[in-house]
């Protein structure tokens, strides 16, 4: 039940934005009538465009295909950003003098903008997979990166010191110790990182492969598919915060066992 509740308070604040954004839509429309019919679609024109038009199969058909490209850009791209950084999180905070030599490069590296790096990035590893995987994982890293040495940081010293006592190396304070203490920070740094890794995939596909939703979406301006631009956005949001949810609730799930005040911020 403990899980139950921590699931339920976790969700109904994400229903209620998502209820907020639709009204924030109609009300963005009627305010700005100069954006026209033809350029701002309402939720009942991407309803009609995806589901009851004529043309609505194959609409699905082909926002499908670019959305299974760009979710497998993400997914690779995550999973590779969140384990750089927990392997990274794990030096820095493992030694000091490592982190002292590369987190400041780090942080350097993360204030130039994607864009601007997105020439190097498609010179070294290319327009395919490789260099969408990299924009997507360099996204992902950062944020990823302080929130787990933060977690890591904030295990009990005393628990810390019985492992020492015991024999135990720093590989297994960290392990024993450490990870599990900073497990709501990891979490924390995935639920942020999702949305990350489908807008660092996007912008690859834009400036990098040409494939995907990221590339659709650009095409669609300048030929005046602005059905197919709101849908395509609609779907990037949608996804987003579904796999933000169901991060969330997996989170809840897994911390519920730690007792009822664990992961609790």
């Amino acid at each position: 039940m403990n899980a139950l509740r921590r699931i339920g308070r976790f969700l109904f604040p994400l229903l209620t934005s998502m209820v907020l954004m639709l009204l924030v839509w109609y009300l963005f429309l009627e305010a700005f009538p100069q954006v026209g019919p033809r350029v701002g679609k309402s939720p009942s024109d991407i309803w009609r465009y995806l589901v009851s038009a004529p043309g609505a199969e194959n609409a699905r058909r082909v926002l499908g295909a670019e959305l299974q490209i760009t979710m497998r850009d993400a997914g690779i791209g995550f999973a590779v950003g969140m384990g750089v950084a927990l392997a990274a999180a794990a030096l820095f905070v493992s030694f000091r003098s490592v982190e002292q030599t590369f987190l400041p490069v780090a942080m350097i590296l993360r204030s130039v903008p994607l864009v601007a790096l997105t020439p190097i990035i498609v010179l070294i590893f290319g327009r395919g997979l490789g260099g969408v995987t990299v924009m997507a994982a360099i996204v992902v890293l950062f944020p990823a990166l302080v929130l787990i040495m933060t977690g890591l940081r904030s295990a009990p010293r005393q628990a810390l010191d019985v492992v020492a006592a015991y024999g135990g190396s720093r590989w297994t304070g960290l392990r024993m110790v450490a990870l599990p203490a900073a497990l709501p920070a990891v979490f924390a740094a995935a639920r942020i990182s999702v949305p990350g890794a489908l807008i660092g995939a996007l912008i690859g596909e834009w400036l990098g492969s040409g494939t995907g939703l990221g590339a659709g979406i650009i095409r669609a301006i300048p030929t005046f598919q602005y059905n197919k631009l709101w849908a395509s956005i609609v779907i990037v949001t949608v996804v987003s915060v579904v796999l933000y949810a169901i991060v969330g609730v997996i989170e809840n799930v897994v911390l519920a066992r730690f007792g009822p005040e664990a992961g609790r911020r």
